[in-house]
């Protein structure tokens, strides 16, 4: 039984959106992309929710607005893709990699020790879909001895007058935390809508904006907008009206708006996204119920008072099994044609952040993490069948491994 591990969730109602895109005449930013974010919106409750072409561009799209300098460091957790410390770099900043906790995400208490005067943002990913403690990270940037160190060094730092939170919500739309939905629990919160992703826009994602006052969350969508749009004063739907084409660039921005005809496909999707969620939570239940009774299966954080998540990777993690006996079940369990992934390989097991000094010695949980971890296939279409088929096909790896 051939089993894929993220195919994207393509109906007739995704296939219709788009070629209404297609026939409209324009294809670039414009009225689907428009109604995709009011659609985040509403399902985050984030004031107000700008697309984008990518999480990687919206998140240096924010710390460049932030007004990151050179030595301004950001927290980031160890434990995450290379994008989150990417992004960092690109905006001009250092990246700041702290250690997790043993549900996959950041560990505040390491984040509390990594905090310095130059510390300007932390980056907390929600690793599977599963909120980070948010309560207790927001209390931390509002610490007055935390504020009385804050040093900022541009005029948006001095407005906020702490450490900005701006939450890696890639994988987290649609999770719940503390009786809110992700999107809206930090100051930015960013969503990716890539292929993969529960709702997907082939490329894409979401820059959420809860700014507090003084901040108007209104007239940050429009600045934001404008830095997407290489600061061009007219976007180019305005452009192609008659007699619209003279147009002012006004700024340094960048060019990472989200275009119609990607919109279109998220934008049928998360039309009916609390019906894909209940799939997606089946399949987490059924691999639960099943994989329970093995002492060696150490099943994911999904669901506890106060956070649920939003069933976007099964992590699953392999106890008592080295890093090489985890890849050798993989193998196995990649001969029976079912397609596992691991999240994720540490950023300082990789070469760049190798060479620039980071060892993952210094990050012992999130090897641990690692080093254990087999994450299955979680996707609407994925029947009861095909769900029983993956257990059966880890149980059967898992025995002839280590059962040597």
């Amino acid at each position: 039984m051939k089993i894929p591990f993220s195919p994207p969730y393509i109906d007739d109602d995704v296939i219709n959106e788009v070629n209404d895109s297609l026939r409209s005449g324009w294809i670039t930013t414009g009225p689907k992309v428009k109604a995709l974010e009011e659609e985040i919106c509403k399902l985050s409750g984030a004031s107000r929710a700008l697309g984008v072409n990518s999480w990687t561009s919206g998140a240096i799209l924010v710390l460049r607005w932030l007004g990151l300098q050179p030595g301004d460091e950001v927290i980031v957790p160890a434990y995450t893709y290379s994008a989150t410390a990417l992004a960092v770099l690109w905006a001009g900043g250092k990246p700041v990699m702290v250690d997790s906790c043993d549900d996959f995400n950041i560990s505040v208490e390491a984040i509390r020790r990594a905090i310095t005067p130059r510390t300007k943002a932390i980056l907390p990913v929600d690793i599977a879909g599963f909120p980070c403690d948010y309560k207790s990270i927001m209390a931390l940037v509002a610490d007055e001895e935390v504020k009385a160190q804050f040093n900022p060094t541009s005029d948006v730092q001095r407005k906020l007058g702490r450490i900005i939170v701006i939450s890696d919500s890639a994988h987290s739309i649609g999770a719940h935390y503390d009786g809110r939905r992700a999107g809206s629990e930090t100051d930015i919160a960013i969503f990716s809508l890539h292929a993969v992703k529960n709702v997907t826009t082939a490329e894409g994602g979401a820059i959420c904006m809860n700014m507090p006052e003084p901040f108007d969350n209104d007239q940050l969508y429009a600045d934001m907008r404008l830095l997407s749009l290489n600061c061009q004063t007219k976007d180019a739907f305005t452009k192609s009206k008659a007699g619209g084409w003279r147009y002012d660039i006004v700024g340094q921005g960048m060019k990472c708006n989200l275009a119609d005809v990607n919109a279109a496909i998220g934008l049928a999707q998360i039309r009916k996204y609390e019906r894909l969620l209940k799939e997606r939570k089946r399949v987490f239940t059924r691999y639960n119920n099943a994989l329970k009774q093995y002492a060696w299966a150490i099943t994911p954080p999904s669901e506890m008072p106060g956070k649920e998540s939003s069933y976007h990777v099964y992590a699953l993690r392999i106890d008592g099994a080295s890093e090489q006996q985890r890849d050798e079940i993989i193998q196995e369990i990649s001969k029976a044609e079912v397609a596992v992934n691991v999240h994720f390989i540490p950023m300082p097991m990789l070469t760049l952040f190798r060479e620039m000094g980071y060892d993952i010695n210094d990050y012992p949980q999130a090897y641990r993490n690692y080093a254990h971890e087999i994450s299955l296939p979680v996707y609407p279409q994925l029947t009861d069948e095909q769900a029983d088929f993956v257990v059966k096909t880890v149980v059967e790896a898992y025995n002839k491994v280590m059962g040597k």
